[in-house]
């Protein structure tokens, strides 16, 4: 950890952030627009590199609303053979960079049948059917507490600022729960019926890991959804990722148009 540190210090001039963010497929133009230090993860000690179309693969630093902002521009996932340790190690040194409240996106397909592929979904809870836990393992007592309360993964105050941001924007945002599963392929659709009844809205194959660490290491979660396609068997579509890059292109200007207007709003 302290190289990776002491790499990513001497490369921004010790630039503090206090709010991360993770952008999630396709959703990595905020990072362009607003970068002020860029490092290729290929670059930093300790950090892997995801190799998924949509991801560019780099730690950006910038002053968004005059808020100091650190963003994964693209993230790595367990199914690209990565370990739990690989995948959220990020969020443990976002953490360690000084950042209080973390911003977690990603694109997800719609379980609940009045979603549509390019609406925003402010995420209230989430299921973890990964079949691992990042938490697993020695306990590190300066990041965290052996068995970590779980109950507001996301918290309900920063939620009310998404939902009035949104409002603000008039953006029809959605609330539910997220699904992840460990991938690459997709769910069937006997699979979608199952998390439907266990209450999910939403499915992915992320953001459940580096969420439960945050939470972990006492950082407040946001977690946003641009819902990019429809989950296997709520349509006769066949699943492609060419169609959640479409659709998350799309979204783009709504996505960060709402973003800005969070970290305006968080204190």
């Amino acid at each position: 950890m302290w190289e990776t540190l002491d790499y990513i210090n001497t490369y921004t001039d010790y630039f503090k952030p206090e709010i991360g963010i993770i952008l999630g497929s396709g959703l990595g133009e905020l990072a362009d627009k607003y970068c002020e230090y860029s490092i290729p993860y290929s670059h930093i000690p300790n950090f892997s590199q995801s190799a998924v179309e949509g991801h560019k693969g780099q730690l950006v630093f910038a002053n968004i609303e005059d808020r100091p902002v650190v963003m994964m521009q693209g993230r790595n996932h367990y199914y690209e053979g990565y370990t739990m340790e690989q995948v959220t190690f990020p969020v443990k040194v976002m953490k360690s960079l000084g950042v209080k409240t973390l911003i977690v996106t990603n694109a997800a397909g719609a379980i609940n049948k009045s979603f549509r592929p390019g609406d925003l979904m402010v995420i209230t809870d989430h299921i973890n059917l990964m079949g691992e836990n990042p938490l697993r393992g020695k306990n590190d007592d300066l990041l965290g507490t052996r068995f970590p309360d779980m109950s507001e993964i996301y918290n309900k105050n920063l939620i009310k600022i998404v939902d009035a941001a949104a409002k603000l924007l008039n953006i029809n945002l959605k609330h539910g729960v997220y699904i992840a599963s460990s991938g690459p392929s997709y769910e069937t659709p006997a699979e979608i019926n199952m998390a439907r009844v266990l209450g999910a809205d939403a499915a992915g194959m992320s953001t459940v890991p580096e969420t439960i660490v945050a939470n972990y290491c006492g950082m407040k979660v946001i977690g946003i959804s641009c819902i990019s396609n429809y989950a296997s068997g709520v349509s006769t579509k066949k699943l492609s990722h060419d169609e959640v890059i479409k659709t998350t292109q799309e979204v783009k200007d709504k996505f960060s148009a709402l973003i800005l207007k969070i970290l305006r709003n968080i204190k």
